[in-house]
């Protein structure tokens, strides 16, 4: 796993063993983060479900002021830190350590990228029913592209307004109305 862009452009970073987490491939990164390119600078990017943190990382190496990262996984967070520490960015990162669906609201966030790992698809009608009752501006939900039509186009005061698809994974795009 690499960086794709920006101010940590080619750096690798260190995935977590296991197959608990599934890292958002580069193809669909470089993507998701041309889509954000007019949003990302200097915003607060919360990336639940973050894994070793390639997305909230990439979002600080394009620009954003801060990332927040929601992961529960031991392995996942021992990445996490160590790709954190490895490229100095702990005074740009918060981490917290529990289940996303709990916690998503508690955090104040222009971008929320919401990646639960497939077997937990319950997650996303969690984390989509809280945020469409506390909405932030932009939420971005990655998902295999079969499961495109489990997923409600509105979520309370959220509303979805994009899909981008590439092969078996899929972004819906949700913003508040």
């Amino acid at each position: 796993m690499r960086v794709i862009g920006g101010e940590f452009r080619s750096r690798r970073l260190k995935s977590p063993a296991g197959d608990s987490v599934r890292p958002t491939p580069d193809r669909l990164r470089e993507a998701l983060f041309n889509v954000l390119s007019p949003r990302i600078e200097g915003c607060v990017f919360l990336d639940a479900y973050a894994g070793g943190g390639s997305v909230g990382i990439e979002a600080l190496s394009r620009g954003a002021g801060r990332a927040i990262f929601l992961e529960k996984s031991r392995p996942a967070l021992r990445a996490l830190q160590e790709n954190i520490s490895l490229l100095e960015i702990s005074k740009r990162c918060e981490v917290h350590a529990g289940n996303a669906a709990t916690m998503i609201t508690k955090f104040e966030a222009e971008i929320v990228f919401l990646d639960p790992p497939y077997p937990r698809e319950q997650e996303y009608g969690l984390c989509l029913d809280a945020l469409g009752e506390a909405p932030r501006p932009l939420v971005v939900v990655q998902h295999a592209s079969k499961f495109t039509h489990h997923l409600k186009e509105t979520y309370g005061k959220l509303e979805r307004v994009r899909i981008l698809s590439q092969g078996d994974n899929s972004l819906s795009f949700f913003e508040s109305r």
